[in-house]
């Protein structure tokens, strides 16, 4: 039996490494090679494969978008490849779907390879189908496995260093990325910070401005400035911004009314 892949990175590199690593493979037939959502579905379309490597972070539609366009039961198996996306990677794991880490080494790919073949030749679709669903509901619904971020995994070279969300000082966007400041260090995260403030505890983090998030804890003072804004004073010494939009989270972290 020949199974049929299609890969989906918009990275033409990860598009490449997946693709040489599964030439070596002799009983999988790569069909399709995309390198964003809407490409990707239309290939699903057309021609339904036995196999998808599908990235999660695409721009415009992710791999998340490409499930519920295309319907969970046309793809047979799925391996889930991502950045260091937390909240996936804790959904995946809670759901036993396969998936894999950039950056991953051969002997993990194939792991990845081996356990998915048995997955396909059994045509187990029922299963798959109903952890698909209960994926999407819970990646859709907010933050996987209904609890608050408790660590996050930063790519540091070769190494994924994890990072306990309590030591983080304050957070900022960085157009695709976020920049997590921990103790006077400054780590890059691929992530959105929408996202990420939904699955950190509002309890211990406020978002001040539509690019920077803040520990409670680490502020110091909040001093008033004009037009509603506010400079909020950590104890590191760090000066930020709180814009007049996000004024009533800040009410809320100081105790007054809206």
């Amino acid at each position: 039996m020949t199974i049929r892949a299609v890969i989906v990175d918009d990275e033409p590199l990860a598009r490449r490494r997946i693709g040489d690593l599964l030439a070596g493979a002799a009983d999988v037939e790569v069909v399709a090679e995309c390198a964003n959502g809407a490409s990707a579905i239309r290939a699903i379309d057309e021609s339904p494969p036995d196999l998808l490597f599908l990235d999660i972070q695409m721009p415009e539609l992710d791999g998340f978008d490409v499930l519920q366009a295309v319907g969970v039961g046309r793809v047979p198996a799925v391996v889930f490849v991502t950045a260091y996306d937390q909240f996936a990677l804790r959904a995946f794991e809670a759901h036993a779907l396969d998936y894999l880490l950039k950056p991953f080494t051969d002997e993990r790919f194939e792991a990845a390879l081996q356990r998915v073949r048995g997955r396909v030749r059994e045509r187990n679709g029922g299963d798959l189908d109903a952890r698909l669903r209960a994926l999407l509901a819970e990646v859709r619904g907010g933050s996987a496995g209904g609890g608050y971020l408790q660590r996050l995994v930063v790519p540091a070279g070769h190494r994924s260093v994890f990072v306990r969300t309590d030591e983080i000082d304050w957070i900022e966007a960085e157009r695709n990325y976020v920049r997590l400041h921990v103790r006077g260090r400054a780590s890059l995260l691929r992530e959105n910070l929408g996202r990420l403030e939904a699955a950190l505890d509002p309890a211990k983090f406020c978002r001040i401005h539509r690019s920077t998030i803040v520990q409670i804890d680490r502020i110091q003072a909040v001093e008033s400035l004009f037009n509603g804004e506010y400079l909020v004073v950590l104890h590191d010494g760090t000066k930020l911004t709180s814009s007049r939009s996000y004024r009533p989270n800040l009410h809320r972290v100081m105790g007054r009314e809206p």
